[in-house]
């Protein structure tokens, strides 16, 4: 195969900071064109990362640039419209994660990407991190038996953003569950080996968007237009009998930021960060720990993984199907936050 020709949707800051340097440390791969609507962004993109084309708008850029692949690095409201053009267009995508702003925005996504016999990968990089591949590795070896439960958190001390539309419901769909909460669910249910949701139960708040007082000390975001979660809590059941505990949140009274993931199973568990396996051995309790892990860009590995998977040497570690049960929970956090009631799963 030739270079991989690729176009990025969405010339901010997750395309100029993962996407594209990702792309560019590729031999076999070639960014040929950046899209943007904000006047100007795309041409600033380009210019800074040596980028052949820039347009205002990415139909024109499908239909102009022979694309074989595009990443899509928008707000979550525009992931849709975008991915479905680009997958009719004959191209595989890489979109950001969530995949949407709701389940039946996502589905519409993985029928085009069936229907047009392409890739379709969303970005959650935190599964391409070392401690992450060498847990999976553990666990699909039996090592750790049937996994029962798992605990996913990722809680910062302050971390609202300040930056881009993370705060605007409209444009985002949430706050900090569907922007740092998805990291730690999605990485938590594929350690789980994916099981299949049946209920949840969730609680969100917002205790902290809406002060002025803390935004001017803390650093400046749009109080006026905070229409998001600062933080989230649920419990998921699943069809096997299995449960897990998702916190996430964007600022709150604790020690430190950190994001960590635990999982249960009959015959051991484990810690993510810092890694750590616990077992019963010849008679007695073991901990083991890896050692030496290698020190990656988790961003720069998915990318690299994606573009292994659209040459045929590599099978998706991140299926689409998975990326709608994520999805489908977060829908349903929301919901059983706003209704006070745990919410079933068809």
């Amino acid at each position: 195969m030739d270079k991989i020709r690729v176009g990025i949707i969405g010339g901010g800051g997750i395309a100029r900071g993962a996407h594209i340097p990702g792309y560019q440390k590729l031999s076999d791969v070639q960014i040929v064109a950046v899209a943007d609507v904000a006047p100007g962004k795309a041409e600033e993109t380009a210019g800074l990362h040596g980028i052949p084309a820039a347009y205002a708008d990415y139909n024109e850029m499908l239909d102009k640039e022979g694309l074989d692949a595009v990443s899509v690095c928008t707000p979550n409201a525009y992931h849709k419209a975008p991915t479905i053009a680009a997958l009719q267009a004959g191209c595989h995508v890489l979109c950001e994660k969530p995949i949407a702003m709701n389940l039946q925005e996502g589905r519409d996504m993985v029928e085009a990407a069936y229907k047009a016999g392409k890739t379709l990968q969303i970005g959650v990089n935190q599964r391409f991190s070392p401690e992450a591949q060498v847990l999976k590795r553990f666990v699909d070896a039996g090592e750790l038996g049937d996994i029962y439960y798992g605990e996913a958190t990722y809680l910062r001390r302050r971390g609202i953003p300040t930056w881009g539309v993370f705060t605007h419901k409209e444009l985002q769909g949430g706050g900090a569950l569907i922007d740092i909460g998805v990291h730690a669910l999605d990485h938590c249910l594929w350690q789980m080996g994916n099981p299949k949701p049946v209920s949840v139960s969730g609680v969100t708040w917002a205790n902290f968007g809406k002060r002025r007082d803390l935004a001017t000390v803390r650093g400046l975001w749009d109080v006026d237009s905070f229409s998001v979660d600062d933080m989230g809590v649920a419990m998921v059941r699943f069809e096997n009998g299995a449960c897990l505990v998702l916190k996430a949140s964007w600022d709150g009274h604790i020690s430190e930021t950190f994001m960590e993931a635990r999982i249960m199973g009959t015959h051991g568990g484990a810690y993510l960060r810092p890694l750590a396996i616990y077992k019963d051995m010849h008679g007695t309790m073991v901990d083991i720990t890896p050692k030496q892990l290698p020190t990656v860009d988790s961003h720069h590995v998915e990318i690299e993984h994606f573009v292994a998977v659209i040459k045929g040497e590599a099978e998706e570690i991140v299926k689409p199907e998975q990326a709608l049960d994520v999805q489908a929970i977060l829908d349903a956090i929301y919901e059983s936050g706003v209704t006070g009631r745990e919410v079933l799963l068809g």
